[in-house]
């Protein structure tokens, strides 16, 4: 376990950078009240970008329904590299915003960089805390972590394609093997093993091993062939039910799907973080559920917060009991889920919620 540090933030800010890195950051405003439109909400988002369908987008959308229904100022900066991180904040801190959003594990260090650094900005964090560039966690004042127990909905969604597959076969892969996508993963493994418990069947899970903590996984977040080639090695070892947990990089399992039904298989994707049929549509015949963090939410909630002088540092932990993570609706595969096995998810949500199943992960955040 990472240790965790508690540090005051320190005064005194550092030069700031005069632009961002990655795309130029775009910032808006509205027409609300006079003390609302004086408050400035910021995000940087990680190397997958705003219209990555998955968690960036998420945490932008909560964003602009943070700035439509307060009237606040806001600007984003988008990366597109792990160098724009630190840029793309300070300019965020340059342009004076009073509250800056950082989505992805991956900014922990500049966060908390930036944090340390400009103790008078408020800042959150999405699926992390603010870390040094040891990796420990800083515990800040200034610095609220966002993150969300997405082993407990995962697991849900295990259960669920174990029930659903023909071929007894699934799998699972990640982007980048950082704990924000192995819980997913943890959890979808755990779910199979569970289902099996039960039915005493043997539905096999390939791509990742959750006790020996390795598997497949594509090594970025933006390469949506390696995306299609991985799954295309799956489908061919029999997985008819496939979880990518790589952003964008998804939309390659999506085409790889969609071409094995094409030629005559019936091969679904569970989609991760967003509603995969909502971000999309096109696909929604091959997408039997997705896993949900209700990462807009959980901007919205601190960015309104923050816009009330209302800002603290506890951390918010997402589960399936507050609502922060939960299974997406069916939507066209409703009819095609048994009406036994719909019962048997909710019963067994239930019992993740009131204690009666224990669902952990090594990447689980901590909760107070």
């Amino acid at each position: 376990m990472k240790n965790i540090i508690r540090v005051a933030a320190f005064g005194g800010a550092v030069a700031l950078a005069l632009a961002a890195c990655g795309s130029a950051p775009e910032e808006s405003g509205s027409t609300g009240t006079a003390g609302a439109s004086d408050f400035k909400a910021c995000m940087v988002s990680d190397s997958g970008g705003f219209n990555d369908k998955s968690f960036n987008e998420s945490g932008y959308n909560g964003l602009k329904d943070a700035e439509e229904s307060l009237g606040i100022k806001t600007a984003t900066a988008e990366s597109k590299q792990e160098s724009d991180f630190a840029p793309n904040i300070d300019t965020m801190v340059g342009q004076n915003c009073n509250l800056i959003v950082t989505v992805g594990f991956l900014l922990a260090t500049a966060t908390g960089d930036a944090a340390q650094a400009n103790p008078d900005t408020n800042f959150a964090i999405v699926d992390s805390t603010a870390q040094d560039a040891d990796g420990n966690t800083i515990e800040l004042d200034n610095v609220k972590p966002l993150s969300f127990n997405t082993v407990e909905a995962s697991y849900l969604a295990g259960y669920l394609a174990a029930g659903m597959s023909k071929t007894g076969t699934v799998a699972t892969y990640g982007g980048i093997q950082i704990p924000t996508v192995t819980i997913f993963m943890d959890g979808f493994v755990d779910g199979v093993a569970k289902y099996n418990e039960v039915h005493g069947t043997s539905v096999k899970t390939l791509g990742w091993d959750s006790k020996a903590q390795n598997g497949s996984f594509t090594g970025d977040f933006e390469d949506q062939s390696k995306g299609q080639q991985l799954t295309n090695t799956f489908i061919d070892q029999g997985a008819d039910i496939i979880l990518p947990v790589a952003g964008p990089v998804g939309g390659g399992t999506l085409a790889a799907a969609h071409d094995a039904n094409t030629a005559g298989k019936a091969v679904s994707v569970i989609w991760v973080d967003s509603d995969g049929v909502e971000t999309n549509p096109d696909s929604s015949d091959i997408i039997l559920t997705s896993v949900l963090k209700q990462i807009g939410q959980a901007v919205n909630d601190v960015v309104t917060a923050a816009s009330k002088d209302q800002f603290d540092s506890a951390p918010y932990v997402g589960t399936l009991e507050n609502g922060g993570v939960d299974l997406a609706p069916f939507h066209d595969f409703d009819s095609k889920v048994p009406a036994d096995l719909k019962t048997e998810l909710d019963k067994l949500k239930a019992d993740i919620i009131s204690g009666a199943v224990t669902v952990t992960s090594p990447s689980s955040p901590q909760q107070s």
